[in-house]
């Protein structure tokens, strides 16, 4: 950890941080930075000749946190929609910004020992990076021409997808009966690539997900609604099918964390002995296993719950029984901090920080915290002071979500590569001090040269924001009691139903896998353009890996594969920070298109036949390298 990875990783998260603002702010997603900030760490580190892995990797530490941090764009944009401030105040937006990114490290750390260690969690994209940082390190020449040729592939489709000669997504909407739904897939390699390592059991789940979401809950719920099946498919997705799903996922994170309490509390137990046995007998932990000392992040941890206290004090306006209200708002982001970190963390395992629903863990987050705040004032109806509160509460735990959703994912990169635990933990905590900088004014750079959808005074040509717009319409719908609950009711008996079925299968390990609940909930939540390309690249994943284990080095063969699916999320993640900074560069939401509107119907037929070309060729010239 030297003075020169901690700059260098704050002078990546500049530009990572800002492009993730503004590609939330404008399409409602974010691209992992984890991957791209290893492979620019390492090109800039190989120039200067004496860069090693281990500082390789702490440059991408430092700026996949910040660059994570970025999704605080889903909620405080909302305190603009909804009138309560005109700007973002740098002092209070970087406040709230750190202390929910700072407890995010904190509440993750006594995870690291229960999910990276002792799970078999694959990690997909800490398992991607830590191969990106391998191979530069190794100059393995076969390894490197399979993830340069996955990534030149993956980020060339992705040209092709911004010049409109190809399509992003290919999609058709239809009738069934009365009812409506359709079939959309990203045509993205990168979600081929996440598809291949996180195996085939999520990648069914998954599956699962979407055939419950589209195959039943859309058509039932569209029976009978007139209109265009796609603008009818997608209103009805968005208005009630993802609260169906948020219910399915809220009730997999309980069992989740239910599940994984045990090996949670053992990891607190072992870090707190581990360091009794030092003090005690003068021993030293081996590198690889020395975290943070739990007393430290005990004391970093009230010491910020403090902070977050004061900072509540200055948002808490007429609403009244302040003590009480600050006091309960301090309990639920302990517990509901503690909650979320470990379900981010999981989630992340499971799938990858990418397609982790952190937006959902906002609806559920801001729905329990105006539930609380609702109770506590008297439920003084949405407008003004409590909505507002509510929105920097949700905030500060959005902020444990974010970094909890990143902070293992960097663990298990930092555990393939033999890193020191604690050094990439203080590497994280100056990813969220750069992102906290770098965030408040972006926001409002985006605010006066755009602003949001909803809010007061906007333009024709405002950012839609649309998780912001969601979560604060929720704060509005709680504290006033019109919110319809059925939909995330429904979703909770689903999701118990799905946990049952989890636990049968448990039972069962004959049949060899599994149906991971959160998975499920996932399918259902996500746009299926986001899920469906990894189910495909599951699938084509267990292929490959069943070809590779009768190969005379299965171990070498199915590295191979782990080393495309790699390149695959390289390339295109690469891509985007570059096509991000286009975007903002010239303002246009498509700055590189060099055909007509005319030419869609042509590229929606050629999109998905060149891609399936350039799957296939790729599996094909990494089965010919791994059998060379």
């Amino acid at each position: 950890m030297t003075v020169r990875a901690v700059l260098l990783g704050g002078v990546i998260t500049l530009l990572f941080t800002a492009a993730n603002v503004y590609l939330g702010l404008r399409v409602g997603l974010t691209f992992a930075t984890s991957i791209p900030a290893a492979v620019i760490s390492m090109a800039l580190l190989r120039a200067m000749a004496n860069g090693t892995i281990l500082e390789n990797n702490i440059v991408q530490t430092v700026a996949s946190a910040a660059g994570t941090l970025a999704a605080i764009c889903f909620v405080l944009p909302g305190l603009v929609m909804i009138g309560a401030w005109t700007d973002f105040p740098f002092w209070t937006t970087a406040l709230i910004t750190f202390l929910g990114g700072f407890l995010g490290v904190m509440f993750s750390i006594p995870l690291r020992r229960a999910l990276v260690v002792d799970s078999d969690l694959p990690f997909p994209e800490g398992v991607a990076a830590a191969e990106v940082l391998k191979v530069g390190e190794s100059g393995n020449r076969a390894g490197l021409r399979i993830i340069t040729t996955g990534a030149l592939a993956s980020a060339g489709y992705a040209l092709l997808a911004a010049m409109k000669v190809a399509l992003a997504e290919a999609a058709t909407f239809f009738r069934v009966g009365s009812g409506a739904t359709g079939i959309s897939a990203g045509l993205s390699f990168a979600l081929l690539g996440a598809g291949h390592l996180v195996g085939l059991s999520v990648g069914i789940a998954i599956g699962v997900g979407i055939l419950i979401g589209w195959a039943v809950a859309t058509p039932i719920l569209t029976a009978g609604i007139p209109g265009p099946a796609e603008a009818v498919a997608l209103q009805v997705w968005g208005d009630q099918v993802r609260f169906f799903g948020a219910g399915v996922i809220g009730v997999a994170a309980i069992w989740t964390l239910l599940s994984i309490l045990g090996p949670i509390i053992g990891g607190i137990r072992s870090a707190i002995a581990a360091s009794a046995h030092r003090k005690g007998s003068g021993a030293e932990l081996p590198l690889l296993e020395r975290d943070m000392p739990i007393g430290i992040v005990a004391a970093a941890a009230l010491g910020a719950l403090v902070l977050v206290g004061v900072l509540l004090g200055t948002q808490i306006g007429a609403i009244g029984n302040e003590a009480v209200l600050i006091g309960g708002s301090l309990v639920f982001v302990v517990l509901a901090g503690a909650f979320i970190a470990a379900v981010c963390g999981y989630m992340a395992g499971l799938i990858g920080a990418s397609n982790s629903p952190i937006s959902g863990v906002g609806i559920l987050s801001i729905i329990a915290a105006a539930l609380l705040i609702g109770a506590v004032a008297g439920g003084q109806g949405e407008s003004g002071p409590l909505v507002v509160y509510a929105l920097t509460v949700t905030a500060v735990v959005f902020g444990v979500a974010t970094i909890s959703n990143d902070n293992l994912q960097d663990l298990k990169t930092g555990q393939l590569v033999g890193a020191t635990p604690w050094r990439q933990q203080v590497a994280l905590i100056f990813g969220v001090f750069f992102g906290s900088l770098v965030i408040p004014p972006v926001l409002s750079l985006l605010n006066q040269a755009y602003g949001f959808a909803g809010a007061p005074g906007a333009g024709p040509n405002a950012l839609p924001a649309p998780q912001a717009a969601l979560i604060s319409a929720l704060a509005k719908g709680v504290l006033g009691g019109t919110l319809d609950w059925r939909m995330i009711g429904y979703g909770a008996v689903a999701g118990a139903v799905i946990v049952a079925i989890d636990f049968a299968l448990a039972g069962r390990p004959r049949l060899g896998w599994r149906l991971p609940p959160l998975a499920v909930g996932l399918g259902i939540y996500l746009p299926m353009q986001t899920s469906l390309l990894v189910v495909v690249g599951a699938v084509a994943g267990w292929f490959y890996d069943r070809w590779a284990r009768r190969r005379r080095d299965p171990e070498g063969a199915e590295r191979m594969g782990v080393l495309l699916a790699t390149g695959l999320i390289v390339g295109e993640s690469l891509f985007g920070v570059a096509l991000a900074g286009l975007v903002v560069a010239t303002g246009s939401a498509a700055p590189l298109r060099v055909t007509p509107e005319s030419f869609e119907p042509t590229a929606l037929i050629l999109a998905p036949v060149l891609f399936a070309a350039i799957a296939v060729w790729l599996y094909r010239r990494t089965a010919r390298a791994a059998s060379a």
